[in-house]
């Protein structure tokens, strides 16, 4: 038997669009022998739908789809993924499903069970968990029909279900596992897949075949990665990272394994493709294709622009430099360097001017009140006002250039640098920038293939936001490796102020940085999406209280 993964791209509701890339990956697994071409979770209309969900006229497509692909089934079996309805009164109006079509016919439809309710997901919003478990029998094999978040309980081991679904198949003695997933990409996930499927196989000494979504939802990344494992536990085949890909396996060779092959795994690579995959596909999944962000001289924005060419072509990214009377020369200049280095549009707009009329305009009111962070902010606005004004005038989406640590702790200005249709950096901590910023400059991207496109200087100078003289973020935030260690303990791994300061650091520093990250929730809930590549990004999978009060 010739088992095919597909792993696609798929668009939330572009229920043509995903038909017609399943069909034309239907007729090339054909072409190339395949008895079954299986393809993701909820693939017919993308994932994660949310709200969607709650549209019959929605659901009615998604079974139109399947029909569609039903009718195609004639000597190839298609496994697909989508809602279905649950007959029962009681419970969810639907079910999460994988379907199983044959010569035109359905030959089984598995619910998903484990429906997971942390961080990005909220699957038991919309769905009915399954409460029965049979395989699916095909061409004289017995297949282990699976969805995603069903694997991911091995022998009743995770706390958070309390049931586990290949357990309850196995007396049906099944020749291999079929699992349909749509995991989302952060940086480590990759391998706790790996390890999760091979728990998976060496509990039940079968095969299985995991194929996974690829391609960005808004702020959600998937990574493709679809797994083989054979049963010595072994990585048959794990298809790439953040590509479309079909590939054909022989269930014989897989069986008889003794073979080893996997992606490498280097975080800021990951980080990196994760990121151009997310700018590439918001823009196109929107219909937009251009960009315009505000270049500072300093390393955020000047990764950020990289990656927005990376992803969109430099022809589609325009940049304003925006200096004030406290921007320095060198800034100007390694703002120039770098867009010049891009062959991307840069225009300056010095922004001297319109900050003297406001404060010409306040004197009255702030006449004898010293030079403050509201100057500050103000001179944040006016850029940010420009910036919406030439997105506006143009059509382009501007990008926002913050990062994660900055986005922890406030340490930006609404309606200012924080304004932008998509956060690129703000799941990535300042130490991290920097780790991207040597990355990209090892990558041929500038004029004729030339690395180095990042002015050394940029990377090199003290970060500052340089909206006073000799301002430095040294001045009101500890040092960033520091801060981003602190910050990684209390955000990713969830550790209150008694563990933080048992790991060492300074009590009066933990209840002061957690303090400026609690205070700032309502910025946070009013910044762009996040594209997410960490194990808890800002947005959909952190929900805090804006008024809350934690610290330990």
């Amino acid at each position: 038997m010739k088992i095919a993964l597909a792993q696609l791209d798929y668009h939330i509701g572009n229920f043509e669009g995903n038909l017609d890339k399943m069909l034309a990956a239907v007729e090339q697994a054909r072409a190339l022998g395949a008895d079954l071409v299986c393809f993701g979770e909820l693939s017919v209309c993308g994932y994660p739908p949310r709200d969607f969900l709650e549209f019959d006229d929605f659901i009615r497509r998604c079974h139109a789809s399947v029909e569609a692909l039903q009718k195609v089934s004639h000597g190839i079996g298609i496994v697909v993924g989508s809602p279905s309805r649950n007959p029962l009164v009681e419970g969810k109006d639907l079910h999460n499903s994988a379907w199983f079509l044959y010569d035109g016919a359905v030959l089984g439809i598995q619910h998903k069970a484990l429906l997971p309710t942390y961080d990005i997901f909220d699957e038991n919003r919309y769905f009915e968990p399954a409460t029965e478990f049979h395989t699916v029998s095909f061409k004289g094999k017995k297949v282990a029909l699976s969805v995603c978040e069903d694997i991911w309980n091995v022998g009743n081991e995770n706390p958070l279900y309390t049931i586990c679904p290949l357990d309850e198949m196995m007396a049906e003695q099944p020749d291999f596992i079929l699992n349909i997933s749509a995991s989302p990409f952060d940086y480590s996930h990759a391998a706790l897949r790996i390890h999760t499927v091979r728990a998976n196989v060496e509990r039940y000494k079968i095969p299985m075949f995991y194929t996974n979504n690829v391609g960005a939802q808004t702020d959600v990344i998937f990574d493709g990665g679809s797994i083989v494992m054979s049963p010595d536990g072994l990585v048959f085949d794990e298809m790439p990272y953040f590509e479309e890909c079909l590939r054909v396996y022989e269930l014989a060779e897989v069986q008889q394994g003794g073979r080893s092959v996997e992606q490498p795994k280097e975080k800021i690579t990951l980080i990196h493709d994760a990121l151009v995959v997310g700018i590439r596909d918001y823009f196109r999944k929107l219909g937009f294709k251009k960009a315009i962000l505000g270049l500072s001289g300093g390393i955020d924005s000047a990764v950020t622009a990289v990656l927005a060419a990376e992803a969109l072509g430099a022809e589609n990214v325009r940049v304003l430099l925006l200096p004030s009377q406290f921007s320095s020369g060198h800034s100007v200049d390694d703002a120039r360097e770098l867009a010049k280095n891009l062959e991307i549009q840069y225009d300056m707009v010095p922004i001297r001017p319109i900050f003297e009329t406001f404060e010409s305009a306040l004197k009255p009111y702030f006449e004898h009140l010293p030079f403050n962070v509201t100057e500050e902010n103000i001179q944040a606005r006016i850029r940010g006002t420009l910036l919406m004004a030439m997105s506006n005038k143009f059509g382009h989406i501007l990008l926002n250039t913050t990062n994660k640590s900055e986005m922890a702790v406030g340490y930006g200005t609404l309606y200012g640098d924080l304004c932008g249709g998509l956060s690129v950096l703000a799941d990535v901590y300042k130490t991290e920038v920097y780790d991207l910023a040597r990355f990209l400059n090892n990558l041929p991207l500038g004029i004729g293939g030339k690395a180095g496109v990042i002015p050394q200087n940029s990377i090199e100078k003290p970060p500052s936001a340089e909206l006073r003289p000799g301002q430095k973020d040294s001045d009101s935030l500890p040092p960033y490796d520091i801060l981003d260690r602190l910050l990684f303990q209390y955000i990713e791994c969830r550790q209150g102020p008694r563990e933080l300061a048992a790991q060492g650091f300074d009590e009066a520093l933990v209840t002061r940085v957690l303090r400026m990250v609690n205070m700032n929730e309502f910025k946070r809930e009013q910044a762009a999406p996040v594209l997410r590549v960490s194990s808890k990004g800002f947005g959909m999978g952190r929900r805090m209280p804006i008024v809350g009060k934690y610290l330990g």
